[in-house]
């Protein structure tokens, strides 16, 4: 299983950011996957899941109404769109296998909301 994420970076409160999430060594297309993220001094927070045809997904309830997952399956790639960005949403940020988040094995982007 390898995992590449892709697409953090620093941004204002307010702005928006889409993560990228390349997966290879597995068959994408038959797995849930989650984000899951990791704030500075704090252990892991599932932010949201999507099950392998995306007919079903979860979203933590800080991100609600802000975040969007969605998947590509012809591409192997997981997605999150990010809206409306708080500075309480930095964190380093993970793609997992799995909808209840597996415990990261990628190095992750990290994401950074600041004026």
């Amino acid at each position: 299983v390898q995992l590449v994420e892709s697409g953090g970076g620093l941004v204002q409160p307010g702005g928006s950011l889409r993560l990228s999430c390349a997966a290879s060594g597995f068959t994408f297309r038959n797995r849930a996957m989650s984000w899951v993220r990791q704030a500075p001094g704090k252990g892991l927070e599932r932010v949201s899941a999507i099950v392998y045809d995306g007919s079903n997904t979860y979203y933590a309830d800080s991100v609600k109404g802000r975040f969007t997952i969605s998947r590509d399956n012809a591409k192997s790639t997981l997605y999150l769109q990010m809206n409306s960005l708080k500075p309480e949403d930095t964190a380093v940020y993970y793609c997992t296998t799995g909808f209840y988040g597996d415990s990261p094995s990628s190095q992750g982007t990290q994401v950074t909301v600041s004026s």
